[in-house]
């Protein structure tokens, strides 16, 4: 369940982009695959909007969650039957169905391993896409970087409370390395008797340009189709949307 719960803390209050991806949905039809859905940010916001869609990830306790949120959110049967769900890696997945559009928000492209580990899920993605789909794919070309130091002020953190115990994430640090961005935060669960627990957590995002990904796509079989902007927030860092042509 804390997969679940830090999953919502931290990306579960984000909804800039999902303007754009029901764009894309209207403009290429369904069914969409989301690559990355995680608890179903973005799967049940386009479900919402009338489109089927399947969503992908590789955690079975966020897909688990995906499919309690799906059949707990709609009403109606006809409207929770929008939403199928399939726990496998992005990078070597295999299902019957193909698809007009293939959407992959928050960096998800930026967790698969370096150019390898991209070329993989490009290559699976074509496989699974109707001629003439889209591919559209969020990235994060840089990132502002800092580290929280003795009496500088702190980025506000992310914050929930569930059944009375508080789950609060802080961002730390921004790193950039050879290889990409280590993005450092501290985590801390404050519960019902008031005790708290803190853990650090760690991730790393590839580093990739739009111009580099446009040039895997068209090496794994896409031709480029264009690009969109999400604008960053107050809370979040904004996104690059390179969109890649089946």
């Amino acid at each position: 369940m804390s997969t679940v719960i830090w999953h919502d803390v931290e990306c579960g209050s984000y909804v800039e982009d999902l303007p754009l991806w029901r764009s894309l949905a209207a403009s290429y039809g369904d069914p969409v695959l989301d690559v990355g859905a995680g608890t179903g940010r973005v799967t049940l916001d386009l479900a919402r909007a009338g489109y089927r869609v399947t969503a992908l990830d590789r955690d079975p306790e966020l897909i688990a969650e995906l499919d309690r949120r799906s059949g707990r959110n709609f009403s109606m049967d006809a409207v929770s039957s929008q939403v199928a769900t399939l726990v496998a890696d992005a990078r070597e997945f295999a299902l019957d169905e193909r698809f007009p559009l293939v959407i992959v928000p928050m960096q998800t492209v930026q967790l698969l391993g370096g150019a390898e580990g991209r070329a993989s899920f490009l290559r699976c993605a074509r496989r699974h896409m109707t001629p003439g789909g889209a591919l559209a794919v969020a990235i994060a070309e840089v990132l502002d970087l800092y580290e929280v130091v003795d009496g500088m002020p702190m980025p506000m953190p992310d914050v929930r409370e569930v059944e009375g115990v508080v789950y609060s994430s802080q961002p730390t640090a921004v790193r950039a390395d050879g290889r990409g961005f280590v993005l450092e935060r501290r985590r801390e669960i404050v519960g019902l008797t008031g005790d708290m627990t803190v853990e650090e957590n760690v991730i790393r995002l590839d580093r990739l340009t739009m111009r580099g990904l446009e040039r895997e796509g068209v090496e794994a079989g896409f031709e480029r189709g264009g690009r969109a902007h999400v604008p960053a927030t107050e809370d979040y860092s904004g996104s690059e949307v390179v969109i890649l042509r089946a």
